[in-house]
């Protein structure tokens, strides 16, 4: 059956109709997916970054530590007074949601965004799963910055008024969002004994960094997919900014937990670069999104990364990871998704391979 392109969902039953034949699911009941209801809800470690600007120096050095032990430990943690306003917020989601409403084929030719986007922005699904649990159910626009931050206001104001209004609350929240991972990322750099407190600045620049919109569909029919298969951010940091529908889950003492939404909070996580900078301090942790049968999802997630030739060394010795740049890591990534359908990470780079 051909898809209606005039729909806004992604075509997931056509395409992938033989991977559900060759599981036996396509006549499931109704069901959420297993894990929803067998693991326990946390909340993530909770800092208050007003300390920062308003404590006193014990407080903000206490503050410091927080997101350092976090960052060990969890590997994940929440921040409060972020100093991102609960109106761009609020913008951003209601843009967000405008461009998922747009027809299927006009997101997959990116004709929402007046093609001011690079080519395949938008991705849907996965590529080439073998599996349900390789199956991603969501759909997502993947915004390298250099797309909007190389937008001039004489450029914007030539886009129609839905293009301009996206464009510019894009470009307004992540040069707030940049700023808040660029401290965060200096603190950490910090608390390793770093003398250089601008190390990740010289690293990571607001055209290097990228945004990811995503959106999860409600996934009625089948009990094994999930929203986003497990994996790891190939990035320094991640700020994540979701709904209240909740899914996201992480691996947590070698046990997956659902992380609890928080309605006033910002989620940040350690991604593979700082791992490997960090020589094994800081943890990139393995995370996952579950499907939910009824409702939709929305989420905002902000990578810090350095340029592509940009080059990730230990700061300590012996170091357990080989030098290598972050183009070496995508394309290395890129290459094991293709092949094995999944991501394998840091430990390509592990000197002992």
């Amino acid at each position: 059956m051909e898809h209606n392109t005039n729909n806004s969902e992604p075509p997931f039953e056509e395409t992938y109709k033989n991977l559900f034949l060759k599981h036996n699911i396509i006549s499931l009941p109704l069901i959420t997916t297993p894990t929803t209801n067998t693991i326990k809800v946390h909340d993530l470690p909770l800092i208050d970054l007003g300390q920062l600007v308003a404590g006193t120096a014990k407080e903000r050095e206490q503050c410091k530590i927080a997101i350092a032990e976090a960052s060990r430990e969890w590997g994940f943690f929440q921040v409060v007074n972020h100093g991102i306003s609960r109106h761009i917020l609020e913008e951003m989601t209601k843009e967000q949601v405008k461009v998922f409403r747009e027809p299927f084929n006009k997101k997959k030719e990116d004709n929402c965004m007046n093609s001011r986007l690079s080519p395949g922005s938008y991705r849907w699904g996965s590529p080439t799963p073998n599996c349900l649990t390789q199956l991603s159910w969501s759909e997502a626009f993947h915004i390298p910055m250099t797309d909007i931050c190389n937008t001039g206001s004489t450029n914007i104001g030539n886009c129609n008024p839905q293009v301009s209004n996206l464009c510019s609350t894009v470009k307004q929240f992540a040069n707030i969002v940049f700023e808040l991972s660029n401290n965060l990322a200096n603190i950490l750099a910090e608390k390793l004994g770093h003398d250089e407190l601008t190390f990740i600045e010289n690293k990571c620049l607001s055209t290097t960094s990228y945004l990811r919109m995503n959106r999860y569909p409600p996934c009625p029919k089948y009990s094994q997919v999930l929203g986003l298969m497990p994996h790891t951010d190939s990035d320094f940091l991640t700020i994540l900014y979701q709904d209240q529908v909740g899914g996201l889950q992480i691996i947590k003492d070698g046990k997956w937990i659902s992380v609890r939404p928080n309605p006033e909070a910002l989620i940040v996580n350690i991604g593979d670069l700082f791992q490997a900078w960090s020589n094994g301090v800081y943890k990139s942790v393995v995370h996952r999104v579950v499907a939910n049968p009824r409702v939709e999802r929305f989420s905002i997630a902000y990578f810090l990364c350095p340029s592509r030739d940009g080059v990730i060394q230990s700061i300590k010795e012996p170091s357990i990871y080989r030098k290598f740049s972050f183009g070496e890591y995508r394309q290395q990534v890129q290459q094991d998704v293709e092949e094995f359908g999944h991501k394998i990470g840091l430990s390509r780079f592990l000197i002992s391979n």
